[in-house]
């Protein structure tokens, strides 16, 4: 069975439809849940079904004249058809982003707890932070700008790229179904990345105009 995906303005999310997302089991209760709603203009839900499978709190926008797609808030729940589900939620967010954005390189970013997490990304180019890697101003610049743009800048290391704490009012919250084939190198981003104290890591990507024609095809 396929994965169907809907996506709505959050502001129009009832009560009922909120703690149905609570419901799905995964990383966020409902006061987060709501939180997300205020500060995020999308919702996208994936269901099998009739059933919540996953979820993102979203938006399209423009940060210093570039088009970014920024996930505030993600979850996937942990079934078997989690890559499915995955998949489908970040096909409709590249979808979106190449009709706003037809023919732009996009900005794509969000807040990660864990390696298993940054599956969602491996599509993108030119990962910050990334293993090998030394950041310089501009990717250090972007960095910031995310944090702000998530609300933690007055605890955002720039130097790695951590919120050292109360960042975890949204993060992209994915379990790999195959955690054994991560890198330990990518595993290492994470070392000093504390989620019981609030921390997160701000990871972002592009994707390319070339590479979103193929991403966002429906």
């Amino acid at each position: 069975m396929s994965v169907e995906v809907e996506t709505k303005d959050s502001a129009a999310l009832s009560e009922a439809e909120l703690e149905a997302l609570a419901l799905m089991g995964g990383s966020f209760d409902a006061p987060r849940l709501l939180k997300a709603q205020q500060d995020w203009v999308l919702c996208t839900t994936a269901t099998l079904n009739g059933t919540i499978h996953g979820f993102t709190f979203s938006t399209l926008e423009r940060i210093g004249g570039t088009p970014c797609v920024l996930f505030g808030l993600m979850s996937v729940k942990r079934s078997p058809k989690r890559d499915q589900v995955l998949k489908g939620l970040l096909a409709e967010a590249y979808h979106r982003a190449l009709m706003a954005f037809p023919d732009e390189d996009v900005v794509v970013g969000s807040r990660f707890v864990s390696a298993e997490g940054l599956e969602a990304f491996k599509s993108l180019s030119e990962l910050i932070p990334r293993p090998g890697h030394r950041a310089v101003g501009e990717e250090r610049a972007w960095g910031r700008r995310l944090a702000r743009r998530f609300g933690v800048d007055a605890h955002y290391d720039e130097k790695t790229f951590i919120v050292t704490k109360k960042g975890l009012s949204g993060f992209l919250d994915h379990e790999s179904s195959k955690p054994e084939k991560i890198k330990p190198e990518i595993a290492e981003l994470f070392a000093e990345v504390k989620p019981g104290v609030g921390a997160c890591l701000i990871v972002h990507g592009w994707t390319m105009t070339e590479d979103l024609l193929k991403l966002g095809k429906h």
